[in-house]
Formats: structure tokens, sequence, C-alpha cells
């Protein structure tokens, strides 16, 4: 399991920073994801312009979090992450 964050990584989840508030759920799921960091902010475009490609390719968009399973499966957004999270403790597994 591997999440993509930006250079926040999985900090920040109390000030509701996406990447954190997703690196967060998991790890509270029971998760221990393989974190890396792509390059640029969402606030400032200009800084990752051609340099999330392999986002683009994995979820057909630009922006982190995305979560790539062990099966290969892209969930892109920490919403999502979250709910995934959620609806997969580890535990559980």
């Amino acid at each position: 399991m591997k999440l993509y964050t930006c250079g926040q990584k999985s900090g920040g989840a109390a000030l509701g920073h996406p990447c954190g508030r997703a690196a967060a759920a998991l790890t509270k799921a029971g998760y221990g994801p393989t974190i890396e960091v792509v390059p640029g902010y969402r606030l400032l475009p200009w800084t990752r312009k051609g340099k999330r490609e392999q986002i683009r390719e994995l979820t057909g968009q630009e922006n982190v979090p995305v979560l790539v399973l062990d099966d290969g499966e892209a969930i892109a957004g920490s919403g999502n992450i979250i709910k995934w999270a959620k609806a997969h403790p580890a535990s559980a597994s």
C-alpha cells in the first residue's frame, strides 16, 4: 500500500490538511502505508507542472493524496481514502 502526498506527508491532520487527514485515517485503521512525496502544491499549480504524470496516470487528475492498494486500485482524495479506511480496517483483513 502506498500513499502519495505533497511535501506535508502525514502531518497537518489536526489542521485539516488533506494528506495528513488521509494518513491519519489509515493509521487509525491499522495500516502503515509507504508514503511517497510528489512535487508541487495544489495552491501553487506552477510548482507541479510536469511533475505529477504518475498521479495523472493512476487517477486522471493531479491532486494528492492518492492511495494505491496492493492490488493496484487507486483511491483519490482524502474523503475517499478516509471512507475506504473506515470500511476496511486492517484487523478485519
